[in-house]
């Protein structure tokens, strides 16, 4: 335990007083809080007034199509153009000249019963939204006019139509389901970037090493296995002080600043535990699988070939982020959380934002911890044999044969 805690603090001071540890630990929260603030920003306001036309001869629909849009955009604007042959060249020429969004074409159906159809043509076909917009304009329109040539008055049909507002029943407070969503997505690419980075740390601190041939030195008078183990709690703890330094900043910006503008964040102490739980047995997972991985290489060349290893279940995790959400207690949700390179994101998602019964929560943790000894055993084999290889790359037989060693 001596020479383990020992090459831990050597890996941990040399990475604190790192200038690269400061800028990281700085930089990242600012460039996150710059991106959300500024998608805020451009999703939040429209550069110009939303400007489409409608080629029809009945003023009645234009009105209200512009009305509709309004209610969702207060720049939107309407122009009718009476069908005619030239009609549509025109509009073709304004479209190209960018004075409009676009224009809509509504052909009348020979059954007066029956819905006229609509053409759309953007000026730009990847903007999706306005058609969206439009889409459900046309579509609100209709049955405004549905429902009063069925005979109601227009004050029934605009109270009929008003758009409805789920009140949380907590004024001037965010939606507790909306916060806890937010603050799952927040602590899951937090633990997701962490995992990801120190434990390609892990790795390449053993090739620099390699490089160097420090390690003929340091194993002269310590064992592989005890040199793994320092390595990863070094790191490990980097990674832990740095997100200590931003668990602690974001809790002083929710006291002094969400908190006080009667903003509530619902993140509880058993939230917590578990982050920090989850956390350190999927460091522990995955740094021990990347120190395989480095002792198995002897360049960052070769070590990008094999990163995959590590990035996939990550990616997968990513990927199915937003069903497990949804739908917390799920047969995928459920699943994954059970699949060990899954469970430190996927059940703490779970557990922030579902119900996930005590057994599963207690099964998926032995799961893990199993999965763990199984690594770091294989880890520590593969590491004591690869440390010492140069310039060769292993092949699966020759790996077996390391397994095998005594």
């Amino acid at each position: 335990m001596h020479n383990i805690f020992l090459i831990a603090r050597r890996e941990y001071l040399e990475r604190i007083r790192a200038k690269s540890f400061l800028v990281m630990t700085v930089l990242i929260p600012m460039l996150m809080g710059g991106l959300l603030l500024g998608a805020k920003m451009v999703n939040g306001q429209r550069s110009s007034t939303l400007h489409i036309a409608v080629l029809t001869s009945d003023q009645r629909f234009s009105h209200d199509l512009e009305t509709e849009l309004r209610s969702d955009d207060n720049k939107a604007r309407v122009e009718t153009v009476a069908p005619a042959a030239e009609a549509r060249a025109v509009l073709d020429g304004q479209l190209k000249a960018g004075k409009m969004d676009g224009y809509l074409v509504v052909t009348p159906s020979p059954n007066a019963r029956a819905r006229p159809r609509f053409e759309w043509v953007p000026k730009s076909t990847a903007d999706i939204i306005t058609k969206a917009n439009v889409a459900h304009a046309i579509r609100s329109s209709l049955t405004r006019e549905g429902l009063a040539s069925g005979g109601m008055s227009q004050a029934d049909v605009a109270a009929l139509l008003a758009p409805i507002e789920l009140n949380s029943g907590t004024a001037g407070k965010v939606d507790k389901s909306v916060a806890a969503i937010g603050s799952a997505y927040a602590l899951f690419f937090l633990m997701y970037f962490v995992i990801l980075f120190y434990g390609m740390n892990v790795a390449r601190s053993i090739i620099e090493e390699k490089t160097s041939r420090i390690f003929e030195v340091l194993l002269a008078t310590i064992k592989p296995e005890e040199m793994l183990a320092g390595k990863v709690l070094g790191v490990g703890a980097v990674g832990l002080t740095q997100v200590g330094i931003w668990i602690l900043a974001a809790g002083l910006y929710i006291k002094f600043v969400l908190i006080a503008a009667g903003v509530s964040i619902p993140i509880t102490g058993t939230q917590v535990g578990f982050f920090v739980l989850f956390f350190l047995l999927g460091y522990l997972l995955y740094s021990s699988l990347a120190a395989a991985l480095g002792a198995m290489t002897n360049s960052e060349q070769e070590l990008q070939q094999l990163n995959m290893v590590l990035m996939l279940p990550l990616i997968a995790c990513s990927i199915i982020i937003f069903r497990v959400i949804t739908d917390a207690d799920g047969l995928l949700a459920r699943g994954f959380s059970f699949f060990p390179f899954c469970t430190p994101l996927i059940m703490y998602v779970r557990i922030a934002v579902g119900h996930p019964a005590p057994w599963e929560v207690a099964l998926s943790i032995v799961d893990l911890i199993l999965m763990i000894a199984v690594v770091l055993w294989f880890a520590s084999r593969i590491y004591r044999v690869g440390i010492l290889m140069y310039g060769k790359k292993p092949n699966l037989p020759e790996i077996v044969r390391w397994l095998k060693y005594s």
